[in-house]
């Protein structure tokens, strides 16, 4: 796993993903070296990052061309960048562009979550799995709801980090934020 320490960030693009969280991510996805993933809402890149160095082939998507900017340079920095493909896009439209999707995570819809959903949906390979994270309590809802609709059985699982801070006194307990974790196999 990829310390978070050692993604380049900004305050201008959300992530990376907490390391806690990425190796949730992995570990549900049941990711194999044979996988084409596809990351909506990249953000800094860092589940594309985690992802490409043990699939096949990640597509990383995102609307904010600072966004796109930022996860090739942590591609880069990692050496995995020749195994992702970036698209700067709206996620429905560039879901669309692609033909094959083993697995589909969806970290930032921007609103468009169902649309998503149906389109990944259409363009998963037998056995594909959708993973959304989501912070909003009514994006929890909807992500289990749209899965249902479609005919999935999502699981859910939220997870509350807190890391130890070592102070004077002890050791004081800093939460991050929660974050719900919904996951689905065709």
């Amino acid at each position: 796993m990829i310390k978070d320490s050692e993604f380049i960030t900004s305050n201008e693009v959300p992530g990376p993903t907490k390391e806690e969280i990425r190796c949730l991510l992995l570990c549900k996805s049941e990711v194999s070296s044979e996988d084409i993933v596809v990351d909506i809402g990249c953000g800094t890149g860092g589940i594309a990052t985690e992802f490409a160095k043990r699939a096949k082939k990640v597509i990383a998507i995102d609307k904010n061309p600072k966004a796109i900017k930022l996860t090739l340079e942590n591609l880069q920095k990692h050496d995995v960048d020749k195994k992702v493909e970036l698209i700067e896009n709206d996620g429905v439209l560039a879901v669309k562009s692609i033909e094959n999707i083993d697995i589909a995570i969806i970290g930032g819809s921007g609103g468009d979550l169902d649309q998503i959903l149906e389109t990944v949906s259409s363009k998963l390979n037998q056995n594909g799995r959708i993973i959304i994270n989501a912070i909003l309590a009514d994006t929890k809802v909807q992500a289990v709801n749209k899965l249902k609709e479609l005919g999935y059985k999502p699981n859910i699982i939220e997870a509350n980090i807190s890391k130890g801070k070592i102070i004077e006194r002890g050791i004081m307990m800093i939460a991050e934020n929660p974050i719900a974790i919904i996951y689905s196999k065709l």
